[in-house]
């Protein structure tokens, strides 16, 4: 996939909107990003509905919530971010995106996702959203400078859909 200028500003602008969900992006961390990621979903014309980025097992991406992760599993796929647009919320882009994402990693063989959902601050629609999808905790964590408490989740590939 050819991430043009478009893609690259609409990924930039929903992740600015969701930065206390996700964590900031700069343009050179982005690009860092997508060349390290394993898979990248759009949603809507140019990614302006939503996009989901995920590293698989072997990326050197530095990232602690990915290293959590990459030091105690050997295979899987890691969700880096996923957002959706206020716009676009409530339409099933985030399940799609999903659903991509799971149906990639099992015809791969990849045997597990995961992913860090924030538990200070809350992010109770992410909860809900990973609960119905049957994902499970299996870690937690304080992020270094004391702002964020994350909740690791993870769904074995396995008996999709949730």
């Amino acid at each position: 996939m050819t991430i043009t200028p478009a893609v690259t500003a609409n990924l930039l602008a929903l992740n600015a909107a969701h930065e206390t969900e996700t964590s900031p992006l700069m343009p050179a961390t982005l690009q860092q990003l997508l060349a390290s990621s394993w898979h990248l979903g759009l949603a809507g014309t140019d990614g302006q509905d939503g996009f989901l980025i995920a590293l698989d097992d072997t990326s050197d991406h530095p990232g602690i919530n990915f290293q959590w992760f990459k030091a105690r599993l050997t295979r899987f796929v890691y969700i880096d971010r996923v957002i959706v647009s206020a716009a676009a919320r409530g339409r099933g882009v985030a399940r799609t995106l999903y659903d991509e994402l799971f149906r990639r990693a099992a015809a791969e063989g990849v045997p597990m996702i995961g992913c860090e959902v924030n538990s200070d601050p809350p992010n109770p629609a992410s909860d809900a959203f990973h609960e119905r999808l049957g994902f499970a905790e299996v870690g937690r964590a304080a992020l270094p400078g004391g702002t964020k408490l994350v909740r690791y989740l993870s769904r074995p590939t396995s008996n999709w859909p949730g």
